[in-house]
C-alpha cells in the first residue's frame, strides 16, 4: 500500500447518511488523484453508526466508487469473536480490506494484542491494515508486537498514530520488505515520508487533497526539495483542523464549500464551538478557502 487515503467523513442530513452528499464526496476526491477510500473510520464516525447504516455504507461506497481506487472499511473492536464475526459481512463484498483498531477500553496487553489480530488474520483472506493509535484506545501497540503480525501474509500495513516519534522512527527503520506504514498523524506525515514511510491515511487531506498527491508523489522521485515546499504551504492549515474533536472541523468547512449538504454530526460528536467557527472563517478566507478543493 503506497499513496495518501481518505478516512472518509460520514455524512449525515436530517439524521441520516446524506448520500447525495457521499457521492458528490467520493467523485471529487478521486478526481483529485486520491489513492484510495477508507469509510467507517474514526473521522467516519463509526462509533455511530448502526449496523444496517455500516452495510448501507459499505454498499453504497462498493457502488458509487465503481472499482476506480481500492476500498479498505473500518472494521474492529474489542471483542475479537465479535469482530471476526462481523467480518461475515465484509468478506466477498469487493472491499481489498479492512482497517483494524488496537482493541480499546479493555486495555489488553501486548499478547492480548497479537492474539487478536492473530485470530482475525486467520479467520479471514480480507488483506488488514492495523491502526495503533494509543490516545484513543488506552492501549500502544509496541514495536515488536506490530513485527511479528507483520510475518502473517494478509496484514500487510499499519496506520501510525502512535503520537510518538520515536516509536514511529523505530517502526519505520525496522520496517520489513513487503510491509507497509502509513502516517495517521496529519503533522508527522513528511517526517514519516522522509524516513521511508509509504504514505498516510490523513483526514486533513479532506482539503488540499491534490497537493497531498503532489507532495507523495514528490517523494517518489526523490525531490524532498518540492515535498518540502508543498509540506510548507500544506503544515499551517492541519492544527486547524484539530483544535476541536475530528471531524467537527471539517464538516462545517466541507459545508462550507459545498462539497456536503450539512456538517451533522451524532452525539456524543457536537458541532464546533461559535468561537471556533469564527477562528475557521478567518484563517481559512486569508488562505483562500475556495482553493481548498
Amino acid at each position: 500500500m503506497k499513496g495518501i487515503w481518505l478516512p472518509i467523513i460520514t455524512p449525515f442530513k436530517n439524521d441520516e447518511i446524506d448520500l447525495i452528499s457521499y457521492k458528490r464526496m467520493i467523485n471529487h476526491y478521486i478526481s483529485q488523484g486520491i489513492s484510495g477510500i477508507i469509510p467507517a473510520g474514526t473521522t467516519g464516525e463509526s462509533p455511530a453508526l448502526m449496523d444496517y447504516e455500516r452495510d448501507l455504507l459499505l454498499h453504497t461506497t462498493l457502488e458509487y466508487v465503481d472499482g476506480r481506487v481500492p476500498i479498505y472499511f473500518g472494521h474492529g473492536g474489542n471483542f475479537t469473536r465479535k469482530v471476526i464475526k462481523g467480518l461475515s459481512r465484509l468478506e466477498n463484498s469487493g472491499i481489498q480490506g479492512i482497517l483494524s483498531v488496537c482493541p480499546y477500553y479493555n486495555r489488553p496487553n501486548q499478547e492480548g494484542i497479537l492474539q487478536h489480530f492473530t485470530s482475525i488474520s486467520e479467520s479471514t483472506d480480507l488483506n488488514i491494515i492495523l491502526y495503533n493509535i494509543p490516545y484513543r484506545t488506552g492501549r500502544n501497540m509496541e514495536t515488536d508486537t506490530i513485527l511479528r503480525l507483520a510475518e502473517k501474509d494478509n496484514i500487510i500495513a499499519l496506520k501510525d498514530a502512535s503520537g510518538n516519534f520515536v516509536q514511529s522512527t523505530d517502526i519505520l527503520m525496522k520496517k520489513p520488505e513487503g510491509f507497509s506504514i502509513l502516517s495517521g498523524e496529519d503533522v508527522s506525515l513528511f517526517a514519516s515520508l522522509a524516513l521511508g514511510g509509504d504514505g498516510g491515511i490523513v483526514a486533513s487531506a479532506h482539503l488540499n487533497t491534490a497537493k497531498y498527491l503532489d507532495m507523495f508523489h514528490a517523494f517518489e522521485a526523490n525531490n524532498l526539495d518540492k515535498g518540502k515546499i508543498i509540506w510548507d504551504e500544506l503544515y499551517p492549515i492541519i492544527p486547524y483542523l484539530f483544535k476541536e474533536p475530528n471531524p467537527a472541523p471539517l464538516k462545517y468547512l466541507l459545508t462550507i464549500l459545498g462539497l456536503i449538504d450539512s456538517g451533522e454530526l451524532r452525539l456524543p460528536m457536537t458541532p464546533c464551538s461559535k468561537e471556533y467557527k469564527e477562528q475557521l472563517n478567518k484563517f481559512f478566507d486569508h488562505l483562500k478557502l475556495q482553493e481548498a478543493i
